[in-house]
């Protein structure tokens, strides 16, 4: 069993064709049924039904694709690790939620890359499901995420507290007077959508009333028309958005967590360690 066995079949069970597997890795289509057919008499078990339309793994091969991303997974690490340099460098994937971005995140980045010139930096966005999926995955580094993770393999390197704010374009007494508005919110998953479910459950009203938005320019848009309220930490308030109007909720729902995680048994490169320091020294 090789290396490129594994990666053959990995590439398989992702497009769920052999036909296309052989197109992504540049391959003869021959050559990949004739290493999937070796690595299959190899396990003694069929990995894959074969049907008109493409491929599906079988029940042995739902468990042997774990085994071989885990595999390939510590390949690239060592290689990585045995490959690293004295200083910073070489590439560096982070996720980032986008509320992430409405603070200081961008300069800090700037500062990093003219620090460390030889890292090939690479920042994905998406929201804290999609993110901590990645970093599990091995797509990721890392990824500074919103809320609580609950995962035995994942570690946060860094947290800081972040004030959830009610945002509106429109003037209240107090926040007890939005309730009864429409809301701009992101989709299900998004740890403010959460908490303002929480918040409106308190005070006994569903959130029903709602514009559901993926973008969090357009959800502040949104906002910025008069068109709805919406509930995001304080560090959006900037810039053209600077004058909607704030207000705090009650206690118990006001803080949240932004975190950098990273996968708990992961190789940890000189260039994440000193992302993490420098995001910590700056704070966000």
């Amino acid at each position: 069993m090789e290396l490129t066995d594994l990666k053959i079949f990995v590439t398989i069970a992702e497009e769920e064709s052999i036909t296309r597997a052989a197109e992504r890795l540049q391959y003869v289509q021959s050559n990949v049924t004739t290493k999937l057919r070796k690595l299959e008499r190899e396990l003694g078990v069929p990995l894959f039904i074969r049907h008109s339309k493409g491929v599906v793994l079988t029940e042995k091969g739902v468990v042997f694709l774990q085994y071989a991303r885990n595999i390939l997974n510590l390949a690239q690490e060592a290689q990585q690790a045995v490959g690293e340099t004295s200083y910073p460098s070489g590439p560096l994937a982070i996720g980032v939620v986008e509320t992430v971005t409405c603070g200081g995140f961008i300069d800090a980045i700037a500062e990093f890359q003219t620090m460390y010139p030889e890292v090939s930096l690479s920042i994905v966005t998406g929201n804290t499901i999609e993110l901590l999926t990645k970093v599990l995955d091995h797509q990721l580094d890392g990824a500074l995420v919103v809320g609580d993770v609950h995962s035995d393999d994942i570690v946060s390197e860094y947290t800081v507290h972040d004030e959830c704010m009610l945002l509106s374009q429109k003037r209240y007494p107090s926040a007890r007077d939005l309730i009864h508005g429409k809301w701009a919110v992101s989709p299900e998953g998004c740890p403010f959508r959460a908490v303002l479910e929480k918040w409106l459950h308190s005070e006994g009203v569903p959130l029903n009333n709602i514009i559901e938005i993926s973008s969090l320019e357009t959800l502040l848009s949104c906002v910025k028309s008069g068109l709805a309220s919406t509930l995001l930490p304080q560090s959006v308030i900037s810039g053209v958005y600077s004058s909607l109007a704030s207000y705090p909720l009650p206690a118990a729902y006001r803080v949240i967590n932004t975190s950098l995680i990273k996968r708990k048994k992961r190789y940890t490169s000189k260039a994440f360690i000193a992302f993490k320091d420098l995001i910590e020294a700056r704070g966000l």
